[in-house]
């Protein structure tokens, strides 16, 4: 069974005078790694080296540090705790102090994996893509169902109401549905979008 984090985690140790900061976060597409790498930009530090795992897509980066020694062990942490969808990207400020190929890779698999012990591990739920539509008076108590529940949506206006799109696990499918179904008196649906593979 594959697992992800609850929620952004972050670990900061020193090791001879070099200070190394892991940040893990939960990640669901390419997109939202950009923005996360984007966010934790900073240029204040010599390395900022990341791997991340989504379904059986990796990504790893040495961000100029000896190949194979920062990225890939990163990459192994997250394995090893049988982690998907996760991001963990740790920062580097040099003290001075070559570690070595071996130092490095215990710096940054050893950082990365005390940051993913601090996280809560819970199971991966498959969340499906859904679409409705109601009208503009209905949309408040749609709204309020979908907040919640925690369900993510962007919403868009028509002339004559509301569209919907959102993600939601599997067990709020059917009351989300009974509750439009309630809300519209049977004249909505709720549309699952198939997503699209493009592996």
């Amino acid at each position: 069974m594959p697992f992800t984090i609850a929620s952004t985690v972050t670990f900061e140790e020193d090791i001879k005078k070099s200070r190394f900061q892991a940040i893990a976060a939960v990640v669901e597409n390419e997109q939202q790694v950009k923005d996360f790498l984007e966010q934790y930009k900073d240029t204040s530090t010599t390395h900022q080296c990341w791997a991340w795992k989504i379904g059986h897509h990796v990504r790893f980066n040495d961000d100029g540090e000896p190949s194979g020694t920062a990225g890939r062990p990163i990459l192994a942490t997250i394995e090893g705790n049988e982690l998907t969808n996760v991001i963990v990207l740790v920062n580097r400020w040099y003290g001075g102090i070559k570690l070595g190929t071996g130092g490095l890779v215990r710096a940054y698999g050893g950082c990365a994996g005390q940051c993913l012990l601090l996280a809560e591990k819970i199971e991966l739920i498959e969340k499906k893509e859904i679409r409705f539509a109601c009208l503009f008076n209905e949309w408040a108590i749609m709204q309020y169902e979908l907040m919640q529940q925690q369900i993510e949506y962007q919403e868009a206006y028509t002339d004559t109401g509301v569209t919907v799109q959102a993600r939601l696990q599997v067990h709020q499918l059917e009351p989300l549905r009974l509750k439009l179904q309630d809300v519209t008196r049977g004249r909505e649906q709720l549309v699952l979008v198939e997503e699209q593979d493009n592996e």
